[in-house]
């Protein structure tokens, strides 16, 4: 059933990703002619930016699930299966607690229940908590920046999602592997 909802978490990542890369590129063809035109359209750089960045995260998380990072095996390659089992195990394992402690520090830095309890009254919520997070405007498109920077903790949970399964297939694959000599 995870696996499922990890595989399902991944497409729906895939196809975000796919979209704004073509959002990236028509942004930027759309800022070279208008500029070519002498007419610059300011807030298609900004735009473009915070597009890429979302794209960004969310195939890295993907790419992460699927474990196609970029890396460095010489050490690995000259490992027995076994030990390089439990080398799976232990990546599987860092990028889980990254992924956890990635997510606790967004959920402090949004502090969804100190919102809460002020209403979600913006002003009342600064006050008590010196956090300004949610009145920061972006410089030209002019919306809200803790929109752009809601891709931390949505990436933080599925990458958390996507590392629980990968240690859980790591960890069946390594104790397969038992009988195999270290």
């Amino acid at each position: 059933m995870f696996k499922r909802l990890s595989n399902a978490i991944a497409s729906v990542e895939m196809f975000v990703a796919a979209l704004l890369a073509a959002a990236v590129t028509l942004l930027v063809l759309l800022n070279i002619v208008s500029r070519a035109m002498g007419q610059a359209i300011y807030w298609v750089d900004e735009l473009a930016i915070y597009s890429m960045v979302w794209m960004t995260f969310l195939a890295t998380s993907t790419v992460l699930k699927k474990r196609q990072g970029v890396s460095v095996t010489i050490l690995t390659d000259c490992l027995p299966t076994r030990s390089r089992h439990w080398l799976a195990v232990f990546s599987d394992l860092m990028i889980l607690v990254f992924a956890v402690a990635l997510f606790a520090l967004c959920w402090r830095w949004y502090s969804p229940v100190a919102l809460w309890q002020a209403g979600f009254d913006f002003q009342a919520f600064q006050a008590e908590t010196f956090n300004f997070m949610y009145s920061e405007n972006t410089s030209t498109i002019g919306i809200k920046k803790f929109w752009v920077w809601l891709v931390l903790p949505v990436f933080a949970l599925s990458l958390a999602v996507h590392a629980l399964i990968n240690l859980y297939d790591s960890i069946r694959t390594a104790g397969s592997a038992a009988g195999e000599p270290v």
